[in-house]
């Protein structure tokens, strides 16, 4: 066959597979509209809202390591906002070998660790009761039918076959969670108790599905909640979720309020002998920010451990702090969040309080007041203080160490927050 023949073959052989293509135009144009099959695409086009997050940390120090085998995991969490479906997160990240599943759960809380009768739902993932969770990888569950109002307390079940070390975690959860007996319990609306732990586990975060959006408080742990009363959601995230609440206006769009603070974490720097503490902000702002469903505000209260942990003479520079919050509101916008921040409040009488340290803070929240980096922000320093000692805490609103509030302390900074910026 010449050339110029099999150039004509090749040409017919066009035609025929054109006027094949025009001839199942209809079929392959509704192929291309929906590639995926319906459950899939529906998933894809849901809107999801956290309504609870934590920051996962870690690996806690070997001699302290959580273990677990063939037990099951019931961790309580309290929901911000309500929906009908909601879906599960876990986490991995801190892993060293994969994580196996054996089962998960959800339903209501009704009280300890029993649910309210017929709320449980069992969690799947991509249709399978169980899953392997990759070294390093987060794990999102299929999304499941369950009313949750706002304000519930929610509790996530989770088998683990074998023996599991709890690598990744969140430490200061400052609520009682639950271990069973040997044994597959996920479902069990009475779960049989072995022990109680006060940390999260492998869980960072329930979403639900609407048409709300998220507020991400990164901190430390003043936003940790440290000292404020365990399993009484006083934190003061906990109290600007209710606030928000309280005062919303009719018809206005539900807002999640997820709480990444790590306790120690600092904004500059890591650790290497403290990861519980976290990965510094600026490190873990991608994972606990920008990775959360809904995300639409960024709140900054972090920088009190740069501070304190630098030398006493001679502390971390104030510009450096205020580099790092730039990055971090950059960093923000470009994903369009709205950006808040606070100043950071008293803490004369602290045992790493300085003058020189309190220099440094002075000069951070003259920052914060005066730059209008931020689109918002809250003042902790002035909500806090006492006015007749600036440097120090209110003594109603001091838990004792001289740096982080008590519950009043808690609910007066989430009365400081601008709610006004929320829209």
């Amino acid at each position: 066959m010449s050339s110029r023949q099999a150039g004509s073959v090749a040409s017919d052989h066009l035609l025929i597979d054109r006027r094949a293509i025009l001839r199942g135009g209809v079929a392959l144009g509704a192929a291309f509209l929906c590639p995926f099959p319906p459950a899939l695409a529906q998933v894809a086009r849901e809107n999801w809202c956290a309504s609870w997050g934590t920051a996962p940390a870690g690996p806690p120090p070997a001699a302290t390591t959580q273990s677990f085998t063939d037990q099951t995991l019931r961790l309580v969490v309290r929901a911000s906002i309500g929906g009908s479906r909601v879906r599960v997160r876990f986490s991995n990240e801190m892993g060293s070998a994969p994580l196996r599943i054996g089962a998960a759960h959800i339903g209501l809380r009704a009280s300890a660790a029993n649910l309210v009768a017929g709320s449980g739902r069992t969690l799947t993932f991509n249709g399978r009761a169980g899953a392997l969770v990759p070294t390093g990888s987060p794990l999102l569950s299929d999304p499941v039918e369950l009313t949750v109002p706002a304000q519930a307390d929610l509790a996530v079940s989770l088998y683990l076959p074998g023996t599991v070390q709890a690598t990744t975690i969140h430490d200061a959860a400052l609520q009682t969670n639950y271990v069973s007996s040997a044994g597959n319990y996920a479902a069990t609306p009475s779960l049989p108790v072995a022990r109680s732990i006060a940390s999260w586990p492998f869980l960072t975060e329930v979403d639900v599905a609407g048409t709300g959006a998220s507020l991400v408080a990164l901190g430390d742990s003043l936003t940790d909640g440290a000292r404020s009363t365990a399993n009484t959601n006083r934190r003061w995230p906990d109290f600007l979720a209710r606030r928000i609440q309280s005062e919303a206006l009719p018809g206005s769009m539900p807002i999640g309020v997820v709480n990444r603070g790590i306790s120690a974490n600092s904004l500059l720097n890591d650790y290497a002998n403290a990861w519980l503490a976290g990965h510094d902000a600026l490190e873990r702002f991608d994972r606990d920010v920008l990775a959360t469903a809904g995300a639409r505000w960024l709140f900054v209260l972090i920088g009190i451990n740069d501070i304190v942990y630098s030398s006493g003479s001679s502390p971390i520079p104030a510009d450096d702090l205020i580099a790092g919050y730039v990055q971090l509101i950059a960093r923000a916008r470009t994903r369009g969040l709205g950006a808040l921040g606070a100043t950071l409040p008293p803490f004369e009488n602290h045992v790493y309080f300085t003058v020189q340290r309190e220099a440094v803070r002075l000069r951070v929240n003259d920052w914060v007041r005066t730059s209008g980096a931020y689109d918002a922000f809250a003042d902790f320093d002035r909500a806090l203080r006492d006015p007749s000692d600036p440097a120090r805490l209110l003594p109603a609103y001091d838990s004792g160490d001289h740096l982080h509030p008590n519950d009043a302390g808690y609910a007066a900074m989430a009365q400081a927050v601008p709610l006004s910026a929320l829209v």
